[in-house]
C-alpha cells in the first residue's frame, strides 16, 4: 500500500480521537440510571447532599461529553447540560409510568426492582428516555449513541428522536424497530419483533415523517410489521402477530393475520 494512504488513515484517526469510546458514553448513561434507580446499583449514596453532588459530577461529565462530540467548547453546551438536568425529575417520572406498565401488564413480573435490574425493555426505554431528552436539545451525535449502545445489548433498536409517551410497555422485545419519526401515545404495549418502520428507504425522504402513528391504549403483538408516514393505529386497537400494514386503522379495530395452515395426521401402518 502506498504511504498517502497510511496518511489518509492517520489523520481519519486524528479527526475523530476527542470522540469518546461507545461504552464510556454508556456508562456515564448507566451511572444517571443507577443514582435514578439504586435498584440497578451495587452502591448507594450516603446522604441526600451525597445524591445533589453526584448529580454535579454527572452534569459536569456530559459537558465533557457534548464539548467531545459536538466538535466545540462553550456555554452552549453548558446551557444544554443545565436544561438537562432541569428535566430530570420529568424524566424519572415518565420512566416510572414504564416501570408501572410493565409490572401491570406482565403477568410475569412480580416487583419493581425485577424489572429495574432484569427487564430488556426497561433498559432500552430509559436509554431512549435519556437520548431522547438529549435529542431535544439538538445535541448531535451522542442521542443516537446511547440508543445504539441500547440496541447492541437488547436487540431493542428505538430511534432517539422517536416519540413516545407514558405506561409504555415493551416485553421480550428482542427485533423491534421503531423508526425516527415514528409517534407512539400513552399506554402502549409492543412485544417482540415488531417493525414501526417506513415504505421507503429513500435519502430525498429524510425530512419527511415516514414512519408510523400509533394512537393510546393500543396493542401490537409479535412479528407485526407497520410502515409509513401516513399509516395511523387508532386508539384502543389491538394489532394481531405477523400482520403487514400499510395503511390506517380505525379507532377500536382488532386486525390479525389468518394463515391457512393445514395439519395432515399420518396414518400409523
Amino acid at each position: 500500500m502506498e504511504k498517502e494512504f497510511y496518511k489518509f488513515i492517520y489523520q481519519q484517526q486524528k479527526e475523530t480521537e476527542t470522540v469518546p469510546p461507545n461504552e464510556q458514553i454508556a456508562t456515564w448513561v448507566l451511572d444517571l440510571i443507577c443514582l435514578l434507580f439504586p435498584e440497578k446499583s451495587d452502591t448507594n449514596v450516603a446522604s441526600p447532599e451525597g445524591v445533589e453532588i453526584r448529580f454535579a459530577e454527572l452534569k459536569t461529565e456530559l459537558i465533557k461529553l457534548l464539548n467531545a462530540t459536538s466538535g466545540c467548547n462553550g456555554t452552549g453546551n453548558t446551557d444544554k447540560a443545565d436544561h438537562f438536568f432541569d428535566s430530570i425529575p420529568e424524566l424519572y417520572r415518565v420512566l416510572n409510568t414504564d416501570i408501572e406498565a410493565l409490572l401491570s401488564g406482565d403477568p410475569a413480573a412480580r416487583t419493581r426492582f425485577e424489572i429495574i435490574r432484569a427487564y430488556p425493555g426497561f433498559y432500552a426505554i430509559s436509554f431512549y428516555r435519556i437520548a431522547h431528552a438529549l435529542s431535544d436539545l439538538a445535541i448531535p451525535l451522542l442521542p443516537r449513541i446511547i440508543t445504539e449502545y441500547a440496541h447492541s445489548k437488547t436487540g431493542i433498536d428505538i430511534h432517539p428522536a422517536a416519540e413516545i409517551g407514558e405506561h409504555f410497555f415493551i416485553d421480550h422485545g428482542t427485533g423491534i424497530v421503531i423508526g425516527e419519526t415514528t409517534i407512539i401515545g400513552d399506554h402502549v404495549k409492543l412485544y417482540q419483533g415488531v417493525t414501526l418502520g417506513a415504505l421507503s428507504v429513500d435519502k430525498a425522504l429524510a425530512s419527511v415523517k415516514r414512519h408510523p402513528t400509533v394512537e393510546d391504549h393500543v396493542i401490537i403483538y409479535s412479528g407485526a410489521t407497520i410502515l409509513g408516514g401516513e399509516t395511523i393505529i387508532g386508539h384502543n386497537s389491538i394489532i394481531g402477530g405477523n400482520v403487514w400494514l400499510t395503511k390506517s386503522v380505525p379507532s377500536c379495530s382488532t386486525v390479525y393475520h389468518r394463515p391457512d395452515i393445514e395439519v395432515v395426521e399420518q396414518i400409523k401402518s
